[in-house]
């Protein structure tokens, strides 16, 4: 059997948990990985309707953590509870999105079972044991490992694996639901998320972008970013910058794409003034389509870009707005 960690939000479920639970969907459908059944594994208050949204994910139970102690994001009070199921489950596979979230609350899973774990998998094939391809290095190297335990626990890599859609007629149906109330130990509870300070966002959301319009060193000042936000406008887009952009203060480190800041996988990212450091590109890596505006035409970026214009960002994405304005009409 298959467990999956599914993190959610104001009732549904993160885009990375189902990255996870199509990962899980595959090696279930896979023979000889000790697959099977999955079950997922939903924590908080809005774990009920969050699970309502999983139907045609191939999960077959839900279990919904409960406490009324757990109001709020706990790591080892979330750990406590998995190993719990684990044991009453016999898992053979344990999953969860390689998030901030994901990969805390498996250490603290695999140190209490005194087990390996595999982190920011992106791949896994048939065999016992499990034959895996994971990330190394930020995601600039790739290594061929393989898990031999008797619960196997791995961590999936951002955008590593596309979310599949969901099926539909009678395998559509909701997950059945059942509550789990964990023991709970004030040791367990020790660290908790106190509060939440969400940034002010306007528009579309970085992370769930079709397109995205990034911005570096290039763009040579906070107020010539208004170029950037128009062009995104006019597209649906967001804007995303580089590391030196809110090191310059120009913009605030949540926008930033990269290795310490947001991972993206947009249809298209438009890369103005960016280098291309090797810490940006694996924040942008799982993009389906990169166009870069540079005036230099060997910056890094430009070996992984599938379009690139050789010129002044100044001009270049002016011209491009007043494109879409005539192709649009707006």
């Amino acid at each position: 059997m298959i467990l999956v960690l599914v993190e959610h939000s104001v009732g549904r479920p993160e885009r990375l948990s189902l990255e996870a639970l199509t990962l899980a969907s595959r090696i279930a459908a896979a023979t000889g990985t000790g697959g099977g059944p999955i079950e997922a594994v939903l924590v908080g208050p809005d774990a009920s309707e969050a699970a309502g949204q999983l139907g045609g994910r191939g999960v077959d139970l839900v279990h919904a953590v409960e406490h009324d102690r757990l109001t709020a994001f706990a790591p080892a009070a979330w750990a406590a509870a998995l190993v719990q199921l684990i044991g009453a489950r016999s898992a053979d596979v344990v999953m969860a999105a390689g998030s901030d979230r994901g990969n805390e609350v498996m250490a603290h899973v695999a140190a209490r079972l005194e087990l390996p774990l595999a982190a920011q998998v992106t791949d896994v094939e048939p065999g016992s044991p499990l034959r895996l391809t994971r990330q190394r290095w930020a995601g600039s190297l790739l290594e061929d490992a393989r898990l031999d335990a008797p619960t196997k626990l791995l961590t999936v890599a951002p955008h590593a694996v596309g979310v599949d859609a969901a099926s539909s007629g009678a395998d559509a149906a909701s997950p059945r639901v059942q509550a789990f109330a964990p023991d709970l130990t004030d040791a367990d509870l020790r660290v908790a998320v106190a509060r939440r300070l969400e940034p002010d966002r306007t528009g579309v959301s970085l992370g769930d972008a079709r397109v995205v319009v990034g911005g570096g060193r290039g763009v040579g000042s906070a107020e010539a970013f208004a170029e950037l936000e128009e062009l995104a406008s006019l597209l649906g887009a967001a804007v995303g910058v580089s590391r030196v952009v809110t090191s310059n203060g120009w913009r605030p480190h949540a926008m930033q794409i990269g290795q310490t800041g947001l991972r993206i996988a947009p249809d298209l990212y438009i890369a103005c003034g960016i280098s291309g450091a090797i810490q940006h590109i694996v924040g942008a890596k799982a993009a389906k389509r990169i166009l870069a505006i540079n005036t230099d035409r060997d910056a890094p970026i430009m070996s992984v870009a599938d379009y690139a214009v050789i010129g002044d960002l100044h001009q270049v994405v002016p011209a491009i707005s007043a494109e879409v304005r005539r192709a649009t009409g707006s």
